[in-house]
C-alpha cells in the first residue's frame, strides 16, 4: 500500500480492494481510517425536524405559496445533488487515492445521510399536494400524462436514493468504524454509490424537461 500513498490517484479504492484491507488489518500508517466521525450528525436533527415541521404546517395549511415553496426548494435541492454527485463529484471521487477517498467519505457521507431523505420527502410530499392543489391529478387535465411521467420518474428516484444511495452510504460509514474495516466492501459499495448518483443525475435531466413543460403549459 506505500505506493498508493505515494502516488496520489494512481489506484482506486476498488482496484486496492484486497491490498487496502490488508494494510488496515495491519495497521500501516499510510491508510488513515479516521474513526472519530459520527455516522448521524446529531447537531443538524433539529435543524430537519424543523424543515419536517414545517413541511406538516403547509400541508395542513394547504396554502398555494407555502407548499410551491417546499417543493421548488426540496425540488431545486435534490435536482442539485443529483447532477453534482453524479456528473461532477462522482467522476472524482473514482480516481482520488485510498486515503483522500476515505477523508471525502467520512465528512460527506454523513451529511448526506440526512439531507437526501428530507429533500425526497418534501419534494414528493408537496409535489403531490400541488398537483392536487391545481388539479394536475385529474384525467381531464390536457398534460395528464406528463404528470404520470413525472410520478413514475421521480418515484423511481426515490427509491434508488433511498434503497441504494443511502443504505450504501451507512454501510460504508460502519464498515469505517469497526477496528478492522474490509476494503473489499468498501470498494463494491463505493462502486454502487457512484453508479447510482450517475443513474440518477441521468434521470434528474428528464425531470427537468418534465417540470419545465408543465410550467409553460
Amino acid at each position: 500500500m506505500a505506493d498508493v500513498a505515494q502516488k496520489p490517484g494512481a489506484v482506486t479504492l476498488e482496484e486496492a480492494g484486497p491490498r487496502f484491507a490488508r494494510s488496515v488489518h495491519a495497521g500501516a500508517p499510510d491508510v488513515p481510517v479516521p474513526r472519530d466521525f459520527q455516522i448521524i450528525p446529531l447537531r443538524a436533527l433539529p435543524v430537519v425536524a424543523a424543515v419536517l415541521a414545517g413541511l406538516v404546517v403547509a400541508i395542513a395549511a394547504n396554502k398555494l405559496w407555502a407548499i410551491d415553496f417546499f417543493h421548488v426548494v426540496g425540488g431545486g435541492i435534490w435536482t442539485t445533488l443529483d447532477l453534482f454527485l453524479g456528473f461532477v463529484l462522482g467522476p472524482i471521487l473514482g480516481r482520488l487515492s485510498v486515503p483522500a477517498r476515505i477523508e471525502l467519505t467520512t465528512r460527506l457521507m454523513p451529511k448526506l445521510i440526512l439531507i437526501m431523505p428530507t429533500v425526497v420527502l418534501c419534494t414528493l410530499a408537496s409535489g403531490f399536494q400541488l398537483a392536487r392543489y391545481v388539479g394536475y391529478l385529474s384525467s381531464t387535465y390536457p398534460y395528464h400524462g406528463w404528470v404520470v411521467a413525472s410520478f413514475v420518474v421521480v418515484a423511481i428516484m426515490a427509491v434508488i436514493a433511498l434503497g441504494l444511495l443511502e443504505p450504501a452510504n451507512l454501510a460504508v460509514l460502519f464498515e469505517l468504524k469497526k477496528p478492522r474495516p474490509n476494503g473489499e466492501v468498501i470498494g463494491r459499495l463505493m462502486r454502487r454509490f457512484i453508479a447510482t448518483a450517475g443513474i440518477t443525475g441521468a434521470m434528474q435531466v428528464a425531470t427537468l424537461v418534465i417540470m419545465t413543460r408543465l410550467a409553460t403549459s
